[in-house]
């Protein structure tokens, strides 16, 4: 664990900040990783410009054996965005056509692209209150005819209730596709999200807790058959070279993100730890506040985001911004609501979703990222207690 990371789990009291100017704090800063791998990283970069190793290749093939060992799969196949991972895991579980699939409505929109893509029609469930993670007794209410597979979503790093998700899967007869791209390294009972459907879909985005320098996904599996279909999918749809056995896309990985995700790997557990040392400091200095805070249920947290509630989100947005803090939105607009999928959903799309819109309308992601400093989150916490203070005035 390095110097930041030590000195915000000696001290996590809150103490109110005296005359400190309002120096911006950032949303996410990714510099501070790219610091750290620089000099093993820019080495290796050389040696792939000068093997003109850019696409998927000996890189993205390392990269995918130290990935499946650090998760426990038995198969991990690189592709280039955590939206291109969902598709070809709903292409391999044979998911098509007029098939439906269980989707908590309070996520980003690249959970269903893949159903979309394969002309599949998203069931979508509200989430717990709690956790914003699906909720699976509403799941329960909105099944129907024609729900082939269930994607829970391990959402903003805190896992879903994985024992009753399995459970509630195996007696529908569905299959698990989970969706883990803001929770690289949270575990169940010490088992990798990821590892506990028949497919567990991952983004390696730049602001994720694994990210890489672009756009980057990448799909586990303990099936070998699913991996070769999902590997020549990737492909261009190729069993062998110019051999297009299947409908494919071009979903590689590129060379250059395997190898800075391979450094970031490395480092990946203590990033984890720095994240959960300012959850814990950012839970004891809000404990006071009206805020909502977020809770850990089920299994642990890696805390991709640290999503606060208040029914003042906007005007606490607002004063945050005005006091140098970048906040973030995720996610205001609901699935069902989305202009682009008027008309696709299933016949449940219309029924309420309370929780959701609760999520929608009050959630604020605060600064939160591995080696944000004390100095940096005492101001977050000065801005937010400060903001309350003045709202009671």
């Amino acid at each position: 664990m390095n110097a930041v990371a030590t000195r915000m789990n000696a001290s996590v009291r809150y103490e109110p900040l005296e005359d400190m100017a309002h120096t911006p704090v950032p949303f996410a800063d990714l510099s501070i990783q790219w610091d750290q791998i620089r000099p093993a990283a820019m080495a290796d970069l050389e040696k792939l410009f000068a093997e003109s190793a850019f696409c998927q290749g000996p890189w993205a093939t390392a990269f995918e054996a130290q990935i499946a060992d650090y998760l426990g799969a038995k198969h991990a196949v690189a592709v280039n965005s955590g939206s291109s991972a969902l598709h070809v895991a709903t292409i391999a579980a044979g998911i098509g056509r007029g098939d439906k699939v269980l989707v908590p409505a309070h996520t980003f929109i690249g959970t269903i692209w893949g159903l979309i893509y394969e002309g599949a029609i998203p069931v979508f469930c509200d989430v717990d209150d709690a956790t914003g993670t699906i909720d699976l007794a509403d799941a329960e209410r909105r099944m129907e005819p024609g729900v082939k597979a269930i994607i829970p979503v391990h959402l903003y790093g805190q896992p879903v209730d994985l024992p009753a998700t399995l459970a509630f899967a195996e007696r529908h007869g569905l299959t698990v596709i989970e969706d883990c791209a803001q929770a690289i390294g949270a575990c169940h009972q010490g088992r990798s999200v990821g590892t506990f459907g028949a497919m567990g879909c991952f983004s390696f985005y730049p602001g994720k807790n694994l990210g890489g320098a672009g756009e980057g996904g990448l799909v586990v599996t303990d099936d070998g058959d699913k991996a070769d279909l999902m590997r020549a999918v990737r492909n261009h749809g190729q069993g062998e070279r110019y051999v297009h056995e299947r409908v494919g896309y071009n979903y590689r990985m590129d060379g250059i993100q395997a190898l800075v995700l391979s450094h970031k790997l490395r480092r990946l557990d203590g990033w984890t730890d720095q994240r959960r040392a300012v959850a814990a400091r950012y839970a004891e200095a809000l404990a006071g506040t009206p805020l909502r805070l977020p809770v850990t249920a089920h299994g642990d947290h890696v805390y991709h985001l640290y999503v606060v509630r208040t029914r003042q989100r906007d005007a606490l947005k607002a004063f945050l911004d005005a006091r140098g803090v970048q906040t973030g939105l995720h996610y205001p607009v609901p699935l069902y609501r989305q202009p682009c999928l008027s008309g696709i959903a299933s016949s449940h799309a219309t029924a309420p979703f309370p929780v959701t819109e609760d999520w929608a309308a009050n959630g604020l992601s605060l600064p939160m990222f591995a080696g944000m400093t004390a100095e940096q989150q005492d101001q977050v916490i000065d801005a937010i207690h400060d903001f309350f203070k003045g709202s009671r005035s």
